[in-house]
């Protein structure tokens, strides 16, 4: 069985005896890594659940391949996070890779879901035809309407702000959407 490794033991000869297949010896490793490793992930990431993703792969890769650590070269931990980088790096290239080519296949279908040129024209010609119809209706219809639905207000703020009983609100309202919807259709 393999010895637990001493309290203040290298993480570099910790990496060397893993590689040789010390489980305990990797225990450590990963407890003096692993919250760089994810720090690093989260940093280039921006998303948590995918940093752990990215942590636990790089662990695993420093597990299988610890044997291609080299102490002569730089330290477990600059191995470790240079692991971590490349593979949080690539997790961004491949989620961009993707993001280009849905939205090149966007560009070239023919039957997209929309045109926005289109829309943009519907959009303006709808709003002309709202203000026409607000226009058209008497200013005890309008301004109820006018103050719930672009000043945001309730009817009882309408109420208030009108000095007006809750109930003649409540009425002019429905009249007003009713003459409204009625203008809308095409129907006055």
């Amino acid at each position: 069985m393999p010895d637990v490794p001493a309290a203040g033991e290298h993480v570099d000869a910790l990496l060397s005896r893993a590689a040789a297949g010390d489980h305990a010896a990797f225990t450590g490793v990963y407890d003096a890594l692993c919250d760089a490793v994810m720090g690093l992930a989260c940093r280039i990431l921006r998303d948590a659940a995918q940093a752990e993703e990215v942590t636990q792969d790089v662990m695993i890769e420093v597990w299988r391949t610890a044997d291609r650590f080299h102490p002569e070269r730089g330290s477990a931990r600059a191995w470790v996070l240079t692991l971590a980088h490349r593979r949080t790096v690539d997790r961004v290239r491949a989620a961009q890779a993707s993001a280009d080519r849905e939205q090149r296949a966007f560009g070239l279908s023919p039957d997209r879901a929309f045109d926005e040129v289109a829309e943009a024209v519907e959009d303006h010609d709808e709003r002309r035809r709202l203000h026409r119809c607000l226009g058209r209706l008497e200013r005890p219809q309008r301004v109820p309407l006018v103050l719930a639905y672009y000043q945001g207000m309730t009817y009882l703020e309408v109420a208030a702000s009108l000095s007006t009983p809750e109930g003649t609100v409540k009425s002019r309202m429905r009249k007003g959407l009713k003459q409204l919807r009625a203008c809308l259709d095409g129907r006055s």
